[in-house]
């Protein structure tokens, strides 16, 4: 190789060498820049920025930052399940943070926010009730609990209103033992929920269709004594002229 060749070599071997350390950036830049993708709603790119930063190991406490951005580009972009993998990492990593709180409560919103139909999974309304309930217990003082407070009530209400589906669905279909069951549990878990007078009504007619008079009797007199103005009492009346 003659000196000329050798000297071009050595310029573009330094001009690369160059080119690649100015593409380096710290750890805070990469933050910078996932932070404004997340501003544009630009999750994913943002989420790639935050696990730089998470893969840089420059400062815990840019790590921390990062962890919970990552879990909260998740969310806004409606990936629950990776959303929730995240905020529950989060908190158990860092149980004394003060986010501590907002990650739990965001957990919970993970699965609150998968709740779909009456007619479909109901995974993720046992899930809600299920961390809702523990955030109030855990984080009594927060200032996420009482938003927590009204969507756990939701949440018992949806499930409620599941086991009155499920129960009025086997009483339709000629299965009145498994309705009556299905009901009186629900009824015994739930005695506070506002659709109660309906559940009465389903395990009286329940009753009266089984052949059991007295049973179907005496929830029809439960109805009429607990729910004086409930539209069902009509309904309650005709069943019995019917079949008692």
């Amino acid at each position: 190789m003659n000196m000329k060749k050798f000297l071009v070599g050595l310029v573009l071997f330094i001009t690369g060498c160059a080119g690649t350390s100015e593409t380096v950036k710290t750890a805070d830049t990469y933050f910078k820049e996932g932070e404004d993708f997340y501003a544009s709603r630009r999750y994913e790119d943002a989420i790639a920025e935050w696990k730089k930063v998470k893969e840089s190991f420059s400062s815990p406490e840019l790590t921390t930052m990062a962890e919970l951005k990552i879990a909260d580009a998740y969310f806004e972009n409606r990936s629950y399940i990776e959303a929730a993998a995240a905020y529950d990492d989060f908190r158990k990593l860092h149980p004394n943070h003060d986010q501590a709180a907002y990650a739990y409560y965001r957990l919970a919103l993970c699965y609150y926010n998968q709740i779909t139909g009456i007619d479909t999974d109901q995974t993720p309304v046992k899930n809600a009730v299920k961390f809702l309930d523990s955030f109030i217990k855990l984080y009594p003082k927060a200032e996420y609990v009482p938003e927590a407070k009204a969507k756990l009530d939701e949440c018992i209400g949806k499930q409620v209103e599941y086991e009155v589906y499920v129960g009025h669905f086997y009483l339709r279909s000629g299965k009145y033992q498994a309705a009556i069951k299905r009901l009186e549990e629900t009824l015994a878990k739930y005695p506070k929920v506002e659709n109660s007078d309906q559940v009465l009504f389903y395990i009286g007619k329940a009753y009266f269709l089984s052949g059991d008079k007295a049973k179907g009797k005496e929830a029809f007199n439960r109805l009429a004594k607990q729910y004086v103005s409930s539209r069902y009492l009509e309904e309650a009346r005709q069943v019995m002229e019917k079949y008692y």
